[in-house]
């Protein structure tokens, strides 16, 4: 199955259960892409030891998961792109919407 998973919070315990169930769903032998937008690409900055998403962050990438990132909302907090959190765009998140079959928003 192919799952789209869309991050718009920066609240540490939310962002980290979206990745969290992005691994989860990897084991399972989905594919799965993870789009970040809006507060969503503040992840890395509100890790923290209890709710480490950096943590899940790598744990995703390593195990094959793709991260793709709103560049207008990393333009305008002042973040550089990075593999973590690369610049993409709408027409990106359109076309992992278009081509799930399922989309979990958090």
């Amino acid at each position: 199955m192919k799952i789209g998973v869309i991050i718009s919070s920066n609240d540490a315990e939310t962002s980290w259960n979206a990745l969290r169930y992005a691994n989860f769903c990897l084991v399972q032998k989905d594919e799965v892409k993870v789009f970040l937008t809006g507060k969503g690409v503040e992840y890395q900055k509100i890790s923290n030891e209890k709710f480490n998403t950096v943590e899940q962050a790598e744990k995703f990438l390593q195990s094959g998961g793709k991260i793709f990132a709103c560049g207008t909302c990393i333009k305008s907090r002042n973040q550089a792109d990075s593999e973590m959190c690369p610049i993409s765009t709408m027409k990106d998140m359109y076309e992992i919407i278009k081509e799930s079959d399922k989309v979990v928003t958090f």
